[in-house]
């Protein structure tokens, strides 16, 4: 049940920025998080998805920890403390599982917790792996649980480094409030919505830049002429309705 759940989430909910740019508030509340993907059709960023993600999970009788990550950037280095919310979810036979609908491209079912052998998936190769020392110079990872840190490695490559230690949503308002703020974090930078399709593949629209990508690696992409053709491909592609086309704003450090 679990991976069916996963699997149609990242089919049917969106990843994407787009309240970043049009200047909406980012509330990291259960219930404010339900209402924005269920009741307004909306998607989100990890905090949000994997947020409401956890909440149905724990209201169908899943035991669910959140937990904090740190993604890793260019040159191996580690991004800031509460960079990614995940989830470790138990389910009824006492299996403990890795689940993740927050991440864009990434695992499109849930990993087993407790292996550290390849873990073949639809969305690549994975693995769990124990984690090795903080780089050099990095300070803020002192605080960590040493030894029990866990690196989520695709296709060879490390793509985030996961604490053990189980975090409440509130831990996360301040990862969130930077990357919706700081002109240093990708998400200010671009827009981005996202989402699994049917068939294994990906679509994707960047500002007016529409990408389909299949499961075969095959991918075409067009320009949208106009802001009608926009709103448009948030409506029909992602299930988003606006009324009006996101810009990229100009981040600042600002007080929310």
């Amino acid at each position: 049940m679990l991976r069916e759940l996963q699997l149609r989430h990242l089919r049917a909910v969106p990843f994407e920025n787009l309240s970043v740019h049009l200047g909406d508030e980012i509330v990291l509340e259960e219930r404010r998080l339900v209402e924005k993907v269920v009741d307004e059709r909306r998607g989100g960023f990890c905090y949000e998805l994997n947020g409401a993600f956890g909440a149905l999970l724990g209201a169908l009788g899943f035991g669910v920890t959140l937990l904090a990550a740190r993604v890793y950037g260019e040159e191996g280095r580690l991004g800031i403390p509460y960079d990614h919310l995940a989830l470790l979810v138990r389910t009824a036979d006492a299996g403990e599982w890795l689940a993740d609908v927050g991440f864009g491209a990434h695992s499109h079912y849930p990993l087993e917790w407790g292996r550290r052998d390849e873990q073949p998936d639809p969305g690549g190769v994975f693995r769990i792996v124990e984690a090795g020392p903080y780089p050099a110079g990095d300070e803020s990872g002192a605080g960590s649980a040493a030894g029990r840190d866990l690196d989520v490695v695709a296709g060879g490559a490390r793509v985030y480094r996961l604490e053990t230690r189980p975090r409440a949503l509130r831990d996360f308002v301040a990862g969130a409030w930077w990357h919706s703020t700081s002109p240093e974090s990708h998400f200010t930078k671009s827009l981005i919505c996202s989402r699994l399709t049917e068939d294994g593949g990906r679509i994707t629209l960047s500002g007016r830049r529409l990408k389909a990508t299949a499961a075969d690696g095959a991918s075409g992409e067009n320009e949208l002429p106009s802001d009608e053709e926009v709103l448009k491909a948030y409506r029909e592609r992602f299930g988003i309705t606006l009324d009006r086309v996101p810009g990229v704003r100009t981040a600042t450090m600002r007080q929310r």
